[in-house]
């Protein structure tokens, strides 16, 4: 399923998460309006004061309702897409699914929430780690600024890289959460040069759509304040958030969809080389403790590499290879929709082909 239909067909969530940014967005305007009257009553001074408060409170109730119900929301997001990938087709009441397969998964929402900065550290660690290699070509001339522009989006990337890892726990049902996590930063790892070429491309257009939604917003209300007389930063800030709102309930969900796709496609063909577990325990401190709450959880269950002598080779995925000659696309025999040669199952109506 490509990243257009997984994002038309999740819309849910980015409704959900068009709630979420809204109602921090309600808090925060009432938050100024507060604080703006309280700075009036004490002069020029006091406004300052208070917008500078008024910018910490907000940044207080953001984390707040994103790091709890923000997260809980992505999460389910990010179930449902790894479902939707491996099978071709969306569940039923898919926000409810979503739900209960993080439940199912993480018990608590304090394991989910451990899990995600685990993974989200070591992504991090990892790719800084292999940064570091490219400065070595700092001597030439301008590389310096092309490599920096290079990781600008990358890291803004990683973000949704870290998520897809995630998504594996959820394709790896029959084994403990850390440990599918685990497996799911190795294998990001070891198609790095694929995924992140893709998410930085995303990232850039996400950016370019951002860039024109805040003009788009802001030119309105500009206006309008100016006829009003109100002020002009205010009125800025207002299409800020609007913006924020916009790109984080649409714009982030097809970037995750995208990410999603393109991480999906590669996950369960890629066999994991068996001493990467250790090398990147070297690497991350954040991917080494991951490694060891794997462990911890499963100890029956060896894993590859990593010291251990005695580890049994995983079996081998067999990868769908297709021929020179073979159709590029086929039909739904039940709706007629046209899909790729190698899908398993039709993008438009779930059936399989």
């Amino acid at each position: 399923m490509k990243a257009g239909q997984l994002f038309r067909k999740t819309m849910p969530f980015a409704i959900a998460k068009l709630v979420l940014g809204a109602a921090t967005v309600l808090i925060s305007v009432v938050l100024l309006a507060i604080l703006l009257g309280l700075g009036w009553l004490f002069g020029e001074n006091g406004m300052v004061i208070c917008i500078f408060i008024w910018i910490g409170a907000t940044g207080v109730v953001r984390f707040a309702i994103m790091h709890y119900f923000g997260y809980l929301v992505k999460a389910g997001h990010v179930a449902v897409l790894a479902e939707a990938v491996t099978t071709g087709k969306v569940p039923d009441n898919q926000v409810n699914y979503g739900k209960e397969a993080v439940k199912k998964r993480f018990s608590t929402s304090n394991i989910y929430f451990a899990v995600d900065k685990l993974v989200s550290g070591a992504v991090k660690q990892i790719q800084r780690g292999i940064s570091k290699l490219g400065n070595a070509l700092d001597f030439i001339p301008g590389m310096g600024a092309v490599t920096g522009i290079a990781n600008f989006f990358v890291e803004l990337s990683l973000g949704y890289v870290d998520e897809c890892c995630l998504g594996y726990t959820f394709y790896k049902k029959e084994q403990g959460a850390f440990r599918s996590a685990c497996d799911g930063v190795v294998i990001y790892a070891q198609n790095i040069k694929h995924l992140l070429k893709n998410a930085a491309k995303t990232m850039l257009k996400v950016l370019l759509l951002s860039l024109v939604v805040l003009i788009a917003v802001f030119v309105p209300i500009g206006l309008l304040f100016k006829l009003l007389s109100w002020n002009a930063f205010i009125g800025f800030l207002l299409a800020v958030f609007i913006t924020w709102v916009i790109k984080f309930a649409f714009l982030d969900s097809y970037i995750l969809c995208q990410t999603m796709a393109s991480y999906m496609e590669v996950a369960p063909t890629t066999e994991i080389t068996f001493d990467l577990y250790g090398k990147l325990s070297k690497i991350s401190g954040k991917f080494k403790e991951l490694f060891n709450k794997g462990k911890a959880e499963e100890p029956q269950m060896a894993y590859a590499g990593a010291g251990q002598q005695n580890a049994q080779p995983q079996q081998k995925a067999q990868p769908n290879i297709q021929t020179a000659d073979a159709p590029k696309t086929k039909f739904c025999g039940q709706c007629g929709a046209k899909n790729d040669a190698g899908a398993g199952f039709c993008g438009e109506c779930g059936a399989k082909l």
